[in-house]
């Protein structure tokens, strides 16, 4: 297919950008919406380092990265603002954007697995504790490289002017998001059936007596993942509609969508944890295999290969 032939450029690019074709984005970036975003997703991600360190729960490690690296992708967005039509900058920020939930989806998916664990309630869950992590994170990553390739080729296409191409990668990507939103779909049901399960046949568990306060209930915990699944899939049934779209598309082309059904939903999802953060809910390794140890059924004393018979004619010689 011949490269798609472009108008001039515009003398001034901050008059019309909504019809200049130079724009990705085709607005103006706004300086003051990224600031507040940019300074409360790295404030957050500070925070969690905090955390992580002085209150425990390294496996959340994967949703801090994803924290700093959404912040540094939101910051390029100053960039945006002063140089719109500017191709380098708007890759970066949107595949850093774009990609770092992947990290928050694999915290999540880690998550659920260490908090049924540490209630030795497994047997409520669909999935083993240590499978139901190895298989949604498996699928995190999986989805994660088809999201990676897809935008890769898309924005080659672009680049060289092949609309053929860069409509390729932006199907490859769709796929991706759409694998993404359906298997964290499915992971939010898991999660729901396990509290339905544990409500139902292990109510000493569910409501122990004495009943701890609320902030150190570890039902307080799973609201709090429960409300970071919300959060992620808003944001991913709006990534999905929005590259059907296509990026020229009413979604893809307006900053309120991007900061109402993408970041704020992103970021619900992952300061919920700063006031309930998991450190304080979920067991150690070393307690958790410990326990494992202490539940493990002693091994029974190996018989004697021996019949009874011989062995009594053995005892009498």
């Amino acid at each position: 297919m011949a490269a798609r032939i472009l108008p001039p450029r515009p003398a001034n690019p901050f008059l019309s950008p909504s019809t200049d074709l130079y724009n990705p984005l085709r607005y103006i970036a706004s300086n003051a919406l990224t600031a507040v975003a940019f300074t409360l997703y790295l404030l957050t991600a500070v925070i969690m380092t905090y955390f992580m360190y002085r209150r425990g729960a390294r496996f959340m490690a994967a949703m801090v990265i994803g924290a700093y690296t959404m912040s540094l992708g939101i910051a390029m967005r100053f960039g945006l603002h002063s140089q719109p039509e500017s191709k380098g900058i708007y890759i970066v920020e949107y595949l850093l954007v774009v990609l770092s939930p992947c990290a928050f989806i694999a915290a999540d998916y880690v998550l659920l697995g260490r908090l049924s664990h540490t209630l030795g309630m497994g047997e409520h869950l669909l999935i083993s504790p240590r499978r139901i992590t190895r298989v949604f994170v498996a699928s995190d990553i999986t989805t994660f490289l088809i999201q990676a390739a897809g935008g890769s080729i898309s924005i080659s296409g672009g680049t060289s002017g092949d609309p053929s191409k860069s409509k390729t990668g932006s199907n490859i990507f769709l796929t991706g998001l759409a694998l993404q939103l359906a298997s964290f779909a499915c992971f939010t049901a898991i999660f729901l059936l396990f509290l339905y399960r544990v409500r139902k046949h292990a109510p000493q568990v569910w409501s122990p007596s004495p009943s701890p306060p609320w902030r150190k209930h570890w039902r307080t915990l799973s609201v709090a993942l429960g409300i970071s699944c919300v959060g992620i899939l808003i944001r991913s049934a709006y990534r999905t509609v929005e590259l059907s779209e296509g990026f020229e598309g009413r979604l893809g082309t307006s900053e309120g969508f991007f900061y109402g059904l993408d970041t704020f939903p992103l970021f619900l999802a992952i300061v919920v944890y700063v006031p309930f953060w998991p450190g304080g809910y979920i067991k150690s390794d070393a307690v958790l295999e410990k326990q494992d140890d202490l539940e493990r059924p002693a091994t029974a004393p190996q018989s004697s290969p021996l019949p009874e018979s011989l062995l009594k004619e053995e005892r009498d010689q």
